[in-house]
């Protein structure tokens, strides 16, 4: 007989494109129900509540007051503080969508709030989940890594958001960089360009890291079709990952005529988004650290704010 554990009521605090994957993903998720979305659109939020059977919301202290055992903020980057400091006040556990918020005050104010009140706060830096960084981290696990480098480019978004593609983006690959690497980011070398929108759309980002690794981030909104690959070089080998594709070759072996033996390295089929909304459960259920802290959070976004010269 399988034991359960009992049920953890989660709510949804932002019903757009993120905030609408977490709700399908919760449902799908054994002991977790969802029990309530707000957005303060009605129309937004009763849509996506009535597709999952929850309680639409459309104030911040409704929702707040929900009962809520956890929640999921997937609500624009300047309301992530606010929100998730009154849940933690509340005894909620809460999932921020990246980047952890919109200033490094903010970040602060909610790694208090978490501590003060004994919740888990963590950071949805989903491609930490990402079956190919999973399978790059064990391919040169034990190895001196030289350098790495992450393209994440692709077309216009069709909405654009408040931010540009440092924060939008390439907080994904400052995350990547400092997980791989079990360094945090000394240097940053950025060049930023503005070509059709009011921040920046195009970046080319140079770091080092503390323990000597460099390390290149390629983000624009200016190429036709979306490339996310991820290079790393290390004594031995060479590793390749299409974070899309899921696909990971190892190059080694260089022979005398230069040429090297290639190998795939396995990485299992899993929905990313899944795999972090798992792991919120169980940091929350073992009273273990969350995969990705308010502190990576934080040090994620203070990387960022650096490059666009604001940290």
């Amino acid at each position: 007989m399988t034991t359960h554990e009992p049920v953890l009521k989660f709510g949804v605090a932002g019903a757009g494109v993120m905030g609408r994957n977490h709700a399908r993903v919760l449902t799908d998720i054994r002991d977790v129900e969802l029990t309530h979305v707000f957005d303060p659109d009605a129309v937004t939020a009763e849509g996506v509540a009535a597709a999952y059977g929850a309680t639409a919301v459309t104030t911040a202290e409704a929702f707040v007051g929900a009962g809520l055992d956890a929640a999921v903020v997937a609500t624009p980057n300047r309301h992530h503080a606010d929100l998730s400091v009154a849940l933690l006040e509340k005894g909620v556990h809460v999932l921020v969508e990246k980047p952890i918020a919109a200033t490094l005050a903010d970040a602060r104010r909610m790694i208090d709030a978490a501590k003060a009140n004994g919740r888990v706060l963590m950071v949805g830096q989903v491609e930490r989940f990402n079956p190919a960084v999973d399978a790059v981290k064990r391919a040169i696990d034990g190895d001196d890594i030289i350098s790495i480098q992450i393209t994440r480019v692709g077309p216009f978004p069709p909405r654009m958001g408040e931010v540009g593609v440092v924060i939008d983006l390439a907080v994904h690959d400052i995350d990547i960089i400092r997980h791989l690497t079990d360094s945090e980011i000394a240097e940053v070398q950025p060049q930023l360009a503005r070509t059709r929108a009011e921040r920046e759309d195009t970046a080319l980002l140079q770091f080092r890291l503390e323990n000597g690794v460099i390390a290149h981030i390629t983000t624009n909104w200016v190429t036709p079709y979306k490339v996310r690959t991820l290079q790393v070089a290390t004594q031995n080998k060479f590793v390749v990952a299409d974070l899309m594709t899921r696909q990971v070759t190892e190059y080694f072996g260089q022979q005398p005529d230069g040429s090297y033996s290639t190998r795939g390295v396995m990485s299992w089929p899993a929905e990313p988004l899944k795999k972090e909304l798992e792991s919120f459960a169980h940091a929350i259920r073992t009273g273990e650290a969350p995969a990705v802290t308010g502190e990576d959070g934080l040090r994620n976004l203070e990387v960022a704010l650096r490059c666009l010269g604001e940290g």
